[in-house]
């Protein structure tokens, strides 16, 4: 039989019992049975030993089913209460998504349609003509940049400012998924230059178990490519301490990091593998299952921790050095200038609020207590109906338990877990003293707030026309075949740059 043209012939191939089995398994582990099986075992066992008792001694082991409309009603306010909760951080999640999407969205229109193309670069522009000089003219070529290359070296700045809009919401995506580092096939194309950076600002984001991740080629490496040329002016160093300044580079050749290939780079997408132990979610079966094992899972030595930075917090530092740099030049006027201060700090506060979401513990005592007065419920169900259901009783509490409660109390856990920033909740008058249950304000104000502030002042202003220019920033697109550096695209001109911008949209349309 002939294949379609807008089919590939590798989706028509007919599903075998392992596949089936396989996506059986993936449905079923992300729903909260794979969490409640034990507890709904546990159940059903107590049910049927009740059920036992009663049928085949003289003794009835039963009570009136009052107890369960007075009870359950009490109890029910409650878990509504709890997923409720949950639900609403879910709202919150996608409404601070929103803010960010929106906010790229002025900002990238903001920054393409009113950043002028020529904006009088001249020799007297410092460092931006010393880039331009050393690393971009051509021999013969006067020192004064031409028209054409003034429109040449803005098109490339606000094309990599637009990369950054969309690496920033990348990044925020792995940070918040707990996902450290740039070395990502999504994200390390629009960020290359980032190797050089000196903003050790702390990640407060928790990290992900790495063992639930799938395994990974064995050439995935999360270290920081190694140097290849290093010039004898200056060295470019993160700082040991908070309170230690960094000395930067005056020049782009100072520090040259290897580009890293498509299949040295993490995937985007990196969901966690599930297999027969993932079913087993108490983590004192965790703790069994490892120590019969022994030793470390193979897994977690695959991929290398790297320094905990905050990856999108340093992003908006670039855009905002972007920013400043064209109100020194003058090319725009005060309310298109506070409009782009106003979408970028749009953007940290959405950071911000999702970190809070995230950082936002659950009160152990209320989560213990809602398990422990639904345990209860449940096992004095059998009690109440045997006199009913005689032997219906087990399946009758393992469904009750099942659909009624236990998903609820899990589901608000669920939720937390799948999607990272959406299911914590917010419990309890007080939050502002030393109960292990309240926030940890001196952490925000020593560890956080603290160390970001040390971290910008201890290192200047990063020039956007040396992140721009830097000679492995492919600046077009990730997907386009020429890995020109830009030096190459200033000799070509404007016209070059806006026929391969062109070209790119038609290579990166998805096949239909």
């Amino acid at each position: 039989m002939a294949h379609s043209a807008f089919v590939p012939s590798s989706s028509k191939r007919t599903l075998n019992w392992r596949d089936m089995f396989r996506i059986l398994w993936d449905t079923l582990s992300s729903t909260t049975l794979s969490r409640c099986w034990p507890i709904l075992i546990c159940t059903g066992i107590w049910s049927s030993v009740l059920c036992f008792l009663n049928q085949y001694t003289h003794g009835k082991l039963s009570i009136q089913p009052d107890l369960i409309t007075v009870f359950g009603t009490v109890l029910g306010f409650v878990i509504s209460f709890r997923t409720t909760s949950s639900f609403d951080r879910y709202n919150d999640g996608r409404r601070y998504w929103s803010q960010i999407v929106l906010n790229c969205r002025i900002f990238a229109r903001t920054v393409w349609f009113h950043v002028p193309g020529a904006q009088g670069l001249s020799s007297s522009d410092g460092s931006l003509s010393q880039i331009a000089d050393n690393a971009m003219k051509a021999p013969g070529k006067t020192d004064t940049l031409s028209e054409e290359e003034q429109e040449a070296m803005t098109l490339i700045e606000k094309k990599t400012v637009v990369n950054l809009l969309e690496a920033y919401a990348i990044s925020v995506k792995h940070y918040l998924r707990g996902e450290e580092g740039i070395h990502y096939q999504d994200l390390y194309p629009l960020v290359p230059f980032l190797h050089s950076s000196n903003y050790p600002f702390p990640a407060i984001i928790p990290l992900t178990d790495l063992r639930s991740r799938k395994r990974l080629p064995q050439n995935i490496s999360l270290h920081r490519p190694p140097i290849e040329t290093a010039s004898t002016k200056s060295t470019l160093r993160v700082p040991a301490s908070p309170n230690e300044t960094v000395k930067c580079s005056d020049d782009v050749e100072s520090q040259t990091y290897r580009s890293l290939q498509s299949d040295e780079l993490l995937p985007a997408e990196w969901p966690p593998r599930y297999c027969w132990r993932s079913a087993f979610p108490l983590p004192f079966l965790h703790w069994i299952w490892k120590t019969l094992k022994g030793g470390t899972p193979k897994v977690e030595s695959q991929r290398p921790h790297p320094a905990k930075y905050n990856v999108p917090l340093e992003i908006s530092l670039y855009l905002a050095s972007y920013i400043s740099a064209l109100q020194v030049r003058g090319v725009l006027n005060d309310p298109t200038l506070n409009m782009l201060y106003a979408t970028l700090n749009q953007l940290v506060d959405a950071l911000n609020e999702l970190e809070r979401v995230i950082t936002t513990p659950i009160p152990v005592s209320y989560s213990l207590h809602l398990w422990m007065v639904t345990t209860v419920y449940c096992g004095t169900l059998p009690f109440q109906l045997w006199s009913i259901f005689q032997w219906f009783t087990v399946p009758a509490s393992v469904i009750a338990a099942s659909i009624a409660l236990f998903p609820y109390v899990a589901v608000s856990h669920l939720v937390s877990q799948s999607f990272v920033f959406f299911g914590f909740i917010v419990a309890g008058e007080e939050i502002e003293s030393y109960d292990k249950n309240d926030l940890n304000m001196g952490s925000f104000v020593e560890n956080i707030i603290r160390n970001e502030l040390h971290a910008i002042t201890a290192t200047p202003v990063p020039d956007p026309a040396k992140w721009a220019l830097a000679k492995n920033n492919n600046f077009l697109s990730m997907g386009h075949e020429s890995v020109e550096p830009p030096s190459a695209w200033l000799n070509k001109g404007k016209a070059a740059i806006l026929e391969a911008l062109h070209s790119d949209v038609g290579s990166t349309q998805p096949a239909q």
